[in-house]
């Protein structure tokens, strides 16, 4: 049950202590985007939400709550598709999901909504820091958040903030079985690694934070906004 204000990398070494494992070099740590959201304060009072006209207007016409939609429209820089009753929009950071990523689940409060961290790799970065002070371990940290896919249908996590770790994996240049070198295979390794601790963090579990181990990643000090396809290249923009 965080709170804001919590710190989140003492809570998780806590976590570790009682399940008996030590965090070594090279361990990854996934944490859910929710708890983030918590510890920096990320949470809105849907009372203190006084929604727009277009909010109003678009709530009336399908059903919702106009401060929910509000909140939505503020945490939004482009909306990409809206219709029937469905907004796929872009958020400030550039991450492109349904209701920019705006939740009411696990707030335990019907009236309060949870928004994405501002920074979502700054908040890897102060959980990795945490950890190493904490553990004396050299780990990377993937915060995953549950978005929606076009064309397909279904739910999955992936990464929207990293530290310490590359979230492509460039098989550009290396053969095939048949010897064919590939010239287009980029692999979004942090995208998978949040798929699969996601079949762990189950929604009602309280299960926060995913330890992997075993996986030779690549070191790195970018961001996750690599995984963001520039506009250049989106064929559906």
């Amino acid at each position: 049950m965080i709170k804001a204000g919590d710190d989140l990398a003492a809570l998780l070494a806590k976590g570790l202590e009682h399940t008996r494992l030590r965090l070594e070099d090279g361990d990854i740590v996934l944490v859910c985007q929710k708890v983030v959201s918590k510890a920096e304060g990320r949470l809105v009072h849907l009372g203190d939400v006084e929604p727009s006209p277009f909010a109003r207007n678009y709530a009336a016409r399908w059903d919702k709550d106009p401060r929910l939609v509000e909140v939505v429209l503020r945490q939004t820089s482009r909306i990409v598709r809206n219709d029937r009753g469905v907004l796929i929009v872009e958020t400030g950071p550039g991450w492109v999901c349904a209701n920019a990523g705006v939740d009411e689940s696990n707030a335990l409060d019907d009236e309060r909504a949870i928004l994405l961290p501002v920074d979502a790799d700054a908040s890897a970065a102060k959980i990795r820091a945490g950890l190493r002070r904490l553990t004396g371990a050299e780990v990377a940290v993937v915060v995953t958040d549950t978005f929606g896919r076009p064309w397909r249908d279904g739910l999955t996590e992936v990464c929207i903030g990293i530290a310490g770790i590359n979230p492509m994996l460039d098989l550009r240049g290396t053969k095939d079985l048949g010897g064919r070198e590939l010239h287009h295979t980029v692999i979004a390794v942090a995208d998978e690694l949040a798929g699969a601790g996601g079949l762990l963090m189950e929604k009602a579990s309280g299960i926060p934070a995913v330890h992997v181990r075993g996986y030779s990643f690549e070191p790195y000090e970018g961001t996750a906004k690599v995984l963001i396809r520039p506009a250049e290249a989106d064929l559906f923009r």
